[in-house]
C-alpha cells in the first residue's frame, strides 16, 4: 500500500508512483495499491480542467504503470481521470488494474461520486453503474472500490458477493474535522462485517487525510501510515480469511442480499 501526494504535474506524479512501486517491491510486495487521482490531483478541480487532463487507457499514465509493474513483477492498482472511449462530455474517476506482466487486466469506474461535505464531484465526472472488478492474485481475490464508495456498506458486500476476500480502496480522502476517524473506522468496519482484508490507500498532503492502512478480516490494523508519503506492507493469506470465517460465519448467516438499483 503506497501513500503519496499528487499535484497537477502528471510526470512528477508518475515518477512518484514508480518510486513507491519500486520501494514496495523491494519490501517483498506482490500487489501495490496507489491512491485515487494518482495521475493528477488539484484541490479545487473544475469540469474543464478534468476534461483537459484526462487520459485514455492507452495513454502515458497507464503505460508508465505497466512498465513499472513489469519491471518489478508486481500487480498495481492506481487511480486516474479517464477520457472515456465513447466521447462522453465528462471523464470518469477510474482505477486501473495492471498485472505483474504489465498487462491492463481491469478497470473500475467510480459508482458513488463525492456529492457530500459541500462538494459535488458529479458536476465534473460521470458516475457509472455498479460493475464488480475482482482480480485474482495467487489464492486471493481483490475487489476494487474508490474513496467515497467506502461509506456504502452495500458496495463492499457487492464485491464480496462477487468473490472478493480483499477490498482495495484507493482514495483521496478530503481532510476535515473527524475525517481521519471516519476513514479508519469505515475501513475497519468493512473488514469486520465482511471478514475480508481491507487495503485503504489514501493521498496525503494539503487538504487530504493520509493515514493509509491495511486491516485484516477481524479489523485488526496490520500496517499503517500517518501523514508522510511512504509504503506499508503486510502479508495477506487465504488461510487467514478462512480461519476468521470459520469462527465468525456472519456472511453465511446473513438473511439479506445486495442488488444494485
Amino acid at each position: 500500500m503506497a501513500q503519496l501526494s499528487a499535484t497537477t504535474d502528471k510526470a512528477a506524479n508518475l515518477a512518484a508512483a514508480e518510486g513507491r512501486i519500486a520501494e514496495a517491491a523491494r519490501s517483498g510486495a506482490k500487489l501495490v495499491v496507489l491512491p485515487e487521482y494518482t495521475m493528477s490531483w488539484e484541490p479545487r478541480p473544475t469540469a474543464a480542467g478534468l476534461r483537459a487532463e484526462a487520459e485514455r487507457l492507452d495513454g502515458p499514465f497507464v503505460a508508465g504503470l505497466a512498465r513499472a509493474a513489469h519491471e518489478h513483477r508486481v500487480a498495481v492498482l492506481a487511480g486516474m481521470t479517464e477520457r472515456l472511449p465513447d466521447g462522453a462530455d465528462k471523464p470518469a474517476n477510474t482505477v486501473v488494474a495492471v498485472n505483474q506482466g504489465g498487462e491492463l487486466v481491469g478497470v473500475y469506474r467510480k459508482v458513488h461520486l463525492y456529492d457530500a461535505f459541500g462538494d459535488r464531484e458529479s458536476d465534473r465526472l460521470a458516475a457509472h453503474s455498479p460493475e464488480a472488478l475482482v482480480i485474482e492474485l495467487g489464492d486471493l481475490r481483490v475487489g476494487v472500490m474508490t474513496c467515497y464508495d467506502l461509506r456504502f456498506p452495500e458496495m463492499a458486500r457487492f464485491l464480496v458477493d462477487a468473490g472478493a476476500d480483499v477490498l482495495a480502496v484507493p482514495a483521496a480522502w478530503v481532510a476535515g474535522p473527524g475525517k481521519v476517524d471516519h476513514w479508519v473506522t469505515l475501513a475497519r468496519a468493512r473488514a469486520i462485517e465482511n471478514t475480508v482484508y481491507v487495503l485503504a490507500s489514501g493521498q496525503t498532503g494539503a487538504h487530504r487525510s493520509g493515514h493509509s492502512l491495511i486491516a485484516d478480516p477481524t479489523g485488526e490494523v496490520l500496517a499503517a501510515l500517518a501523514e508522510e508519503p511512504g509504503v506499508a506492507v503486510a502479508e495477506l493469506t487465504a488461510a487467514r480469511v478462512h480461519e476468521v470465517r470459520e469462527r465468525n460465519p456472519s456472511l453465511a448467516n446473513r438473511r439479506f442480499e445486495v442488488r444494485p438499483r
